[in-house]
């Protein structure tokens, strides 16, 4: 009884982070339109890399890794820069709502694609079944079927970006995580995220404060630290307590944050295809998972 208790607490918790994370994709658009892509990214992950150390201090995070552990490090922090830029860039030309959803629903079967490909993963007729069925939905979420290629214009090819180097991100993670506690990992990610937007943010002066209105502070200050420190501890503390097998299901959470935030800032509408698209990918993460969490228990 207090083990289903327990579980159903870091459900609820894992809900509330990703439906944060959901919410960024809305908040982002906000201070990239009261800023620029470059200083909205860097202070996204300035924030979240000052915000996460009382967090690593408090639970006590051992600060420990190798010499490969440190090489996955510093790939998943430049691969996360460049993730935090087409953000930015993405949502300056497109909707909130459609990015969240396109990038949350691509990115896990971008992932499995990744694994199968180099890192040699082994698949059942179940998840290549469940894969194709992922494809077919990242198909419909691009609208190929509606609109052949338009997806590879300026509205939409930020966020297939910003989905593709989700994707390595992730590969990378799984790669790092034997090598260093997580919340390590995210703090030298961060950090290291933080160093190279800032690079790119200096021409736009990004520490002239008086420059940027109260708007962008108050959005970038909620992003960097409730989606950003909040969530991803919720996220790694609860995946450890529900499951990893079962955390790529909550993903799909994401869009619902994302779907209602900016209908509610931007009046933006849920296209029937993304929709679709979504429910797709969903069922797709859903057979997936289920196989292997079943081949871990045989």
């Amino acid at each position: 009884m207090n083990n289903t208790k327990n579980t159903n607490k870091y459900i609820i918790l894992m809900i509330i982070a990703m439906l944060f994370w959901g919410v960024a994709w809305t908040a982002g658009k906000v201070a990239e339109e009261h800023s620029n892509a470059q200083v909205a990214a860097f202070w996204r992950y300035a924030i979240s890399f000052i915000s996460i150390i009382p967090v690593i201090w408090y639970m006590k995070t051992p600060l420990i890794t190798d010499r490969t552990g440190l090489i996955y490090m510093v790939i998943a922090g430049v691969l996360t820069s460049l993730f935090n830029y087409l953000f930015f860039a993405g949502l300056s030309h497109g909707n909130a709502g459609y990015g969240g959803t396109m990038v949350t629903s691509l990115a896990p079967i971008i992932t499995y694609i990744l694994s199968i490909s180099f890192l040699g993963t082994k698949v059942s007729s179940r998840q290549l079944g469940a894969l194709i069925i992922g494809i077919f939905g990242a198909l419909i979420l691009l609208r190929v079927p509606l609109e052949g290629f338009a997806f590879l214009n300026v509205d939409s090819a930020y966020f297939l970006g910003c989905a593709v180097v989700w994707a390595l991100v992730t590969v990378v993670s799984q790669k790092a995580a034997a090598r260093a506690h997580l919340m390590f990992y995210t703090l030298v990610v961060f950090g290291i995220t933080t160093f190279i937007n800032m690079l790119f943010a200096l021409p736009h002066h990004p520490f002239d404060f008086g420059a940027y209105d109260a708007v962008f502070w108050w959005t970038i200050l909620f992003i960097g630290v409730i989606p950003g420190t909040f969530s991803t501890a919720l996220y790694f503390v609860s995946a450890g307590k529900v499951g990893a097998h079962r955390t790529g299901v909550f993903m799909f959470i994401v869009p619902v944050g994302a779907i209602v935030s900016s209908w509610v800032v931007y009046g933006e509408a849920l296209a029937l295809s993304t929709l679709i698209g979504c429910l797709l990918a969903f069922a797709a993460v859903i057979l997936f998972n289920m196989k292997k969490s079943n081949v871990q228990e045989d």
